[in-house]
């Protein structure tokens, strides 16, 4: 691909703007007015963009005159008009969109620069805004190709269709035949598990990671709300079977153990409400960079996350979930999380939407949302059920008795109790609310 030079780029940019109105829709929103080199340019384009806009049509040469009032705006569209003349009509698609993405990035990286360099000298820096800014920057994207054309691209249905779909198994049967064989390994896809305060969402997290490395799988689990070593206690004594409180005494006995592992578990801090998920982003790219394949991501937990966008809980955490679901799509891998559902639907027959507004957005976002809760009789005999609120891979509103094995950490199903197989006023409102 040839790079053109980007000082004189903008003349090609209005004159494809002015012949071809599917380019003008795939730039229209990304250009700015200080792209331009001067004020009457950046006029002539607005012109051109209102114009097709309110009139469905590319305007003329003639059309654009009628609109002009300054003689600034008149000398600068006669001398667009002139280079036209000089444009390589040739320039083919690729290299059209191409250079069109690059001049973009670069207008949009420097105005970028600019801004914040007007904040640093104000005083009023804030990294996340900051990183959240260039990486918007960055992410201009023109995208040219269609999609799958299904009949005349059949042959790639026929072979989505023959090709097994691999998933990451959480080694708990019922969840895993819920969702259709495990997580999926192919990643694009969010599964959350929610449920009130102490109920036990880091334990079921520490266990899916665990039960994830037993496999020979590299798992990165990060935690915002209890420090590294903790976390690696609890794993530790699920891995070993080793109580926590006798942890100490075994030490040869845990070293040996924890040797025998196929898989790798990270576990990395960060201070509550201080990562964003453009920060996480570029943490999980240093295990590309240095070459490691992570297959499964554990975030404990999506509610104590930072977002720069949002004015309120709600608008904060329906951000932090799309773009923590977008990491899946980027690094290839599924991302299993927590969520703070409600404070008090857990504790009522009767929960309204109000008790968990905050989480509308999520549960929209999500792929899977596994409520964790307990009955009355459940607290006594360390038994916690697990209920399929929303669920793309299968059968939703059906519940799961698992036992806890607190000494441990340990979780595993527990056929052995009889599991109500209906669903309560709780999930059946989530359930409805996560269609």
């Amino acid at each position: 691909m040839s790079k053109l030079d980007l000082d004189y780029f903008e003349n090609i940019l209005i004159y494809k703007s002015l012949t071809d109105s599917g380019y003008l829709a795939s730039i229209a929103d990304f250009v700015k007015p200080e792209y331009f080199k001067d004020k009457a340019i950046a006029s002539i384009f607005d012109i051109i963009k209102d114009f097709t806009e309110k009139r469905n049509k590319l305007p003329t040469t003639t059309e654009i005159k009628s609109y002009l009032v300054s003689d600034e705006q008149k000398e600068s569209f006669k001398g667009l008009v002139k280079s036209f003349n000089e444009i390589d009509k040739t320039l083919d698609k690729e290299e059209l969109y191409d250079n069109t993405e690059r001049f973009l990035k670069e207008k949009a990286v420097y105005h970028t620069m600019l801004n914040v360099a007007e904040d640093v000298s104000s005083g009023e820096v804030d990294t996340s805004v900051v990183l959240d800014k260039f990486e918007k920057s960055c992410n201009i994207n023109l995208v040219t190709d269609l999609g799958l054309e299904l009949y005349s691209d059949v042959d790639k249905l026929i072979d989505d269709l023959n090709s097994v779909e691999r998933y990451v198994p959480s080694k708990w049967e019922w969840l895993d035949n819920c969702l259709g064989g495990g997580f999926l390994e192919a990643g694009k896809a969010l599964y959350v598990f929610a449920g009130e305060t102490n109920i036990g969402k880091s334990i079921f997290l520490g266990n899916i990671a665990s039960n994830v490395a037993e496999q020979g799988k590299n798992v990165l689990l990060v935690t915002l709300e209890m420090s590294e070593l903790l976390y690696a206690r609890r794993i530790c004594s699920n891995v070993t079977k080793i109580p926590m409180k006798e942890m100490a005494n075994n030490t040869p006995s845990i070293k040996q153990a924890m040797n025998d592992q196929g898989g790798k578990i990270f576990i990395k801090e960060f201070p509550p409400a201080t990562i964003t998920a453009n920060q996480l982003k570029a943490f999980v790219k240093k295990f590309e960079e240095q070459g490691i394949k992570l297959d499964a991501i554990v975030l404990d937990y999506l509610n104590l996350m930072h977002s720069p966008v949002g004015n309120n809980s709600y608008e904060r955490i329906k951000h932090v979930t799309e773009q923590v679901r977008a990491m899946s799509y980027l690094f290839n891998c599924p991302i299993i999380s927590a969520t703070q559902l409600n404070r008090a639907g857990f504790d009522t027959d009767n929960p309204d939407l109000a008790t968990i507004s905050e989480s509308i957005g999520l549960a929209a976002t999500a792929d899977a949302i596994i409520s964790i809760f307990q009955n009355e009789e459940d607290r006594g005999i360390g038994i916690i059920r697990l209920g399929m609120m929303k669920n793309r891979y299968g059968p939703r509103g059906i519940t799961q008795a698992m036992r806890i094995d607190y000494s441990t950490l340990t979780i595993d199903q527990a056929d052995d109790i009889e599991i109500d197989e209906g669903m309560d006023d709780t999930l059946n409102m989530l359930a409805g609310l996560a269609t």
